[in-house]
């Protein structure tokens, strides 16, 4: 588990701009169950979290016409339980990934980018994506 030094400001740089923690099974199934569109974006220390994949949701959420009706995250390595629980009873069949961003609707995943769909491409690629299953599903 990482520290919470290394992870707070990781964090913060989502929670600041109106994302919800899921810190625990049960919260998660308190956001993910619900009726409406959820993202949720599962936060990690590596570089492409930081370069391309928390600053794409939040260039996504800003510039989007239709925007999910909940904003979540929760933090791989740090959130130990919460992530878990995700993985195992929303965001399967996809392989555990983080960082990774899933869009559900009705507590089911309807768009998913895995770490593999985050790395190599810019800030921008990732909010255009977004924004296009935001439109989609939202």
């Amino acid at each position: 588990m990482y520290p919470e030094q290394i992870v707070a400001p990781m964090k913060a740089e989502l929670t600041t701009q109106g994302f919800s923690e899921l810190l625990s099974a049960e919260q998660v199934d308190n956001a993910l169950k619900q009726a409406g569109t959820t993202l949720l974006m599962i936060n990690s220390v590596c570089g492409c979290s930081a370069g391309t994949a928390r600053p794409g949701v939040l260039m996504a959420v800003k510039n989007a016409a239709k925007v999910p009706d909940r904003l979540t995250t929760s933090f791989a390595g740090f959130d130990t339980d919460a992530v878990k629980h995700a993985r195992d009873h929303y965001l399967l069949p996809y392989p555990p990934s983080s960082p990774a961003i899933a869009l559900l609707k009705d507590g089911k995943v309807v768009h998913m980018i895995e770490r593999h769909n985050i790395e190599g491409r810019s800030a921008q690629m990732i909010a255009a994506n977004l924004i296009q299953a935001f439109e989609t599903y939202c």
